[in-house]
């Protein structure tokens, strides 16, 4: 019994850090596909300086990608596995945003975060409450 409400709680807990960071990528993934470089440099992605605006509009398509696989497959219950799939993407990607800022001297802490999140939903998704297919 004491079992059960212990994977009920990490599964309501990871359902709710899914929903936290597929929105926290999809908000920023819509900025990147939608917003001038200029604004967006205002907004303090400094990092835009740095690349090609079809670049960044490549990774804001990634990010609004990651954040439906975040959600969408689990709430289906259609090929659940990609949930977890979704968060490893993120994990590398966000591996990928933290070297970017180190190398520019930038804090990494926000990416170290998102990192932090994603795992934590592929350890729960694929070890320890995965979701089940119909």
């Amino acid at each position: 019994m004491e079992n059960q409400i212990k994977s009920k709680r990490l599964h309501i807990t990871l359902w709710v850090v899914q929903v936290i960071l597929a929105l926290a990528f999809g908000m920023v993934g819509i900025m990147k596909m939608y917003k001038p470089a200029d604004q967006l440099i205002e907004m303090g992605m400094t990092f835009v300086k740095h690349f090609e605006l079809s670049t960044i509009r490549f990774i804001g398509i990634a990010e609004i990608l990651g954040a439906i696989g975040l959600i969408l497959p689990a709430a289906i219950r259609i090929k659940p596995i990609l949930t977890p799939i979704a968060a490893i993407g993120i994990a590398l990607v966000m591996i990928l945003a933290s070297a970017q800022h180190i190398s520019r001297n930038e804090s990494f802490v926000p990416t170290l975060v998102l990192f932090a999140l994603a795992v934590f939903i592929a350890w729960g998704r694929l070890l320890k409450v995965p979701i089940q297919p119909r």
